[in-house]
């Protein structure tokens, strides 16, 4: 393995060992100082961040042990390295206790101390690439990699922050495409969980047969095929968290085994006997309605009681459509680097019309049509007309053809441009009534009788 180099302080009261160490670590290509007294090792520390000191225990003003007690506070980045010419079990279990990376007995051999700073820089490394990492997966994964700003999307992250860090099941509702893998994801993320397996299943993609041995696994010869024993996903998530996706779709024989794992977190292999235990945190997902498929007796109501517990609803594209410019110009920049581009941003037509189209496929259509345009474009501005066709023909700006005798007039023509024009001011201003009428020109009593006019409501209540 080829050396790392690092910048290291030798601390000593005896000069001549001092410089002898100094000069050793010095020809072994590291950046090198030297302290005679611990006050004098404090004094640099706070200076310079030192990666490695190599410190003796017996100084002339106060030990070792006083310097690495406030370097493990002061510079807890650094590693120690303890010196002693009275070596002892005892000291070098303190040492270690204390905070000490490695403890050396003297006289030092010169390959046994170069051993010792190799295996500190060593593992030095190793954490920066674990902080890389986690800064990688925070941003991939964390909920700042969810985008928006509408007031529904700011309360569901003040629930996601308020239960990461609990073993609480979480139910994450909303259609298809809102993004609900990425809030199993982000929540799993900000829990103490997060060095742990994050497993996702989607149960609507599997028989009930297949999914049975692919939650729990199998042992050889519990069906045609099993050749050999198979572990399950809810074992690969031990210690971590399995998110179960379109749990609607778990058919009654399963539904009694989720209930099991859910109350004693236990379970045994399709085909198998032995029982396995299991520490994990469960969320769930769904675009279906759980309550009214209990009504209907589709899906069992110990089970919906069961995981129930805190519930986030996913607010479908088209009800923050304010948020829609920021998800363009985040997803903007994704497609730019994935597909070697330059596209500088969309134009305020554009947004226009991706603002009034409806999403059906929620977030996950938006981040099509985004690189689609981005991919088919030959400019650096997206026009309306790299827009797919769906999203222009609900541009109200191109000409109306009047068909004679029908009931098309303006002002059945002026009603969703201004029921969405009021939508989009509501949602700007957080739901607040006052502001919004304000910012619209209208007054307070006016604003109410446009929302009921055109049902605008609001968590299922009136405004």
């Amino acid at each position: 393995m080829k050396p790392v180099h690092g910048s290291l302080l030798v601390v000593d009261d005896d000069k001549h060992i001092l410089e002898a160490m100094a000069d050793y670590l010095r020809s072994l290509g590291h950046r090198t100082e030297t302290a005679l007294t611990c006050q004098q090792a404090m004094d640099r520390m706070s200076e310079y961040p030192f990666e490695v000191v190599i410190c003796d225990v017996n100084l002339s003003d106060k030990d070792g042990f006083h310097l690495l007690e406030w370097a493990t506070k002061e510079c807890p980045d650094t590693s120690i390295v303890m010196l002693t010419g009275y070596g002892t079990i005892e000291s070098a279990v303190e040492a270690i206790r204390l905070g000490a990376f490695d403890y050396l007995t003297k006289p030092v051999i010169d390959d046994e101390l170069n051993l010792a700073i190799q295996r500190a820089l060593g593992q030095r490394l190793i954490v920066a690439e674990n902080k890389t990492l986690r800064k990688q997966l925070d941003q991939r994964f964390g909920v700042s990699n969810i985008v928006g700003r509408d007031y529904k999307m700011q309360k569901m992250f003040d629930l996601i922050d308020s239960v990461a860090d609990t073993r609480a099941t979480v139910m994450v509702l909303g259609e298809s495409g809102t993004g609900k893998t990425m809030t199993a994801r982000a929540i799993h993320q900000l829990s103490t969980r997060r060095d742990k397996p994050f497993v996702e299943v989607a149960c609507g993609a599997l028989p009930d047969t297949l999914l049975e041995s692919e939650l729990f696994g199998h042992v050889a010869g519990a069906f045609t095929g099993a050749s050999h024993d198979k572990e399950g996903k809810f074992l690969q998530a031990d210690g971590g968290t399995i998110f179960l996706d379109e749990i609607a779709t778990a058919s009654p024989s399963l539904q009694v085994k989720l209930l099991r794992v859910l109350q004693d977190r236990e379970f045994e292999p399709v085909g198998g006997t032995k029982t396995f235990k299991v520490d994990l945190r469960l969320i769930l997902a769904t675009n279906e309605d759980l309550e009214e498929l209990v009504r209907q007796g589709k899906f069992r109501q110990d089970l919906f009681y069961r995981i129930n517990v805190i519930t986030l609803t996913q607010p479908p594209l088209r009800e923050r459509i304010g948020d829609i410019p920021l998800l363009v110009e985040h997803y903007l920049g994704e497609m730019n680097e994935r597909n070697g581009k330059h596209v500088r941003c969309f134009d305020d037509a554009a947004l226009q019309a991706m603002q009034r189209y409806t999403w059906p496929g929620n977030v996950r259509e938006l981040v099509n049509v985004v690189e689609r345009a981005v991919v088919l474009s030959k400019a650096e501005v997206i026009s309306v007309d790299d827009l797919p066709d769906c999203l222009r023909r609900e541009d109200p700006h191109r000409t109306l053809v009047q068909v004679p005798g029908s009931a098309n007039s303006l002002k059945t023509a002026m009603v969703e441009p201004e029921r969405q024009i009021i939508l989009n001011t509501l949602e700007q201003c957080g739901w607040n009534r006052q502001k919004t009428a304000a910012s619209l020109g209208i007054n307070r009593t006016t604003l109410y009788k446009k929302m009921k006019k055109y049902d605008i409501s609001f968590e299922g209540l009136l405004v």
